[in-house]
């Protein structure tokens, strides 16, 4: 899929997640491209969210906005898409409701439904579905001219389970617990069949130019340590371990990996161990007893608490100032960035 790219200009984030030493902690935000920015506003037009995730140059250009605006300070560029388009590739509707989030008109309620047959049933082809997404990829390779790596990214299984169960965001997860509860062998089938999917979109977006990865487990924190040893560990080593294996059928070369679970705290030890580079925190952990745990086995990525952007300069520069020495000064072992994602960037940044 590649044709001939750039090389790299900046590559201190790609050494950052191989564990090399580095002059200084590299940096990029999650969801640093979005709302926030004027300039998303005017590329957007009229279109829909997923309208412009299916839109290659619109995907490009917002993708790259925030490289352009805070030009040297970011290290990375995240392709614009979405968790969601797994669903998506899967069969399922999904709406993007303003002041609200993603709807999902039809649910998947049980395993006795026609749909979770459907869903089981049907042979997704990837790079079909969402051929969108890596075209977008190569065209921002393309656009990038090698400035800032560029990072693809899936959504895990459990946290998408979640979201096609739920029918969008959720307080309680009735309906999300209640399928590894109430029909935990069907729920496992279905991750399983979610984490070959993973494996195959996280493979294509490499072959089209993705640098750089992470798998989003957003809502792992809604797992109890022993559900989620159950019904999440298990499928994010599967997608870790079985990408190489595809790449090399494949030809791209594997590039490093992030998982970031949020809210599973308790789980830093196995997440260490779960054949990832980089281990992404959220505000809950202690950045020394997070770098205690890790032992240099992974680079560590976080955590500030997105919250501290309402605080002023004052609090930013504090929890930065602590965040920093929390991490050993960042020469090695450490991505600087937010402990969950966050619109509202700027300040952060100045």
């Amino acid at each position: 899929m590649q044709t001939e790219l750039p090389p790299l200009k900046n590559d201190l984030l790609l050494r950052a997640a191989r564990g090399e030493k580095v002059l200084r902690p590299p940096i990029w935000i999650m969801r640093q491209a979005g709302r926030y920015l004027p300039e998303y506003h005017q590329a957007k037009g009229n279109l829909s969210f997923f309208e412009c995730c299916r839109n290659p140059e619109v995907s490009s250009t917002l993708t790259i906005q925030p490289v352009d605006r805070y030009e040297g300070l970011i290290d990375a560029a995240i392709i614009f898409s979405d968790i969601l388009v797994i669903p998506q590739a899967m069969g399922m509707q999904i709406e993007m409701i303003d002041n609200r989030g993603p709807h999902f008109p039809e649910p998947l309620q049980s395993p006795d439904s026609s749909q979770y047959a459907r869903i089981m049933l049907k042979q997704v082809n990837v790079a079909e579905e969402l051929e969108y997404v890596y075209k977008a990829i190569s065209l921002t390779r393309q656009k990038l001219q090698g400035r800032v790596p560029l990072i693809g990214f899936c959504g895990a299984p459990w946290t998408l389970i979640c979201y096609m169960a739920e029918g969008g965001s959720s307080r309680m997860f009735v309906h999300s617990k209640t399928w590894i509860y109430k029909y935990p062998q069907d729920a496992k089938a279905l991750l399983k069949k979610i984490a070959n999917i993973c494996v195959e979109h996280l493979a294509l977006q490499v072959a089209s130019g993705a640098q750089f990865l992470q798998v989003f487990d957003s809502l792992a924190g809604e797992l109890s340590p022993s559900s989620f040893s159950s019904f999440s560990l298990p499928y994010l080593r599967h997608i870790s371990t079985s990408l190489p294996a595809r790449l090399k059928d494949m030809g791209p070369q594997p590039v490093p990996m992030t998982v970031f679970a949020k809210g599973a705290w308790y789980a830093l030890e196995d997440l260490c161990d779960s054949g990832y580079d980089v281990v992404s925190l959220d505000w809950l952990h202690d950045p020394a007893q997070a770098m205690e745990v890790a032992k240099g086995r992974v680079t560590i990525q976080g955590n500030a608490d997105p919250g501290i952007l309402y605080g002023g300069r004052v609090a930013i520069k504090e929890a930065v100032r602590s965040m920093v020495e929390g991490f050993q000064q960042g020469r090695q072992g450490w991505i600087v960035n937010l402990g969950h994602g966050e619109f509202m960037i700027s300040s952060f940044l100045f």
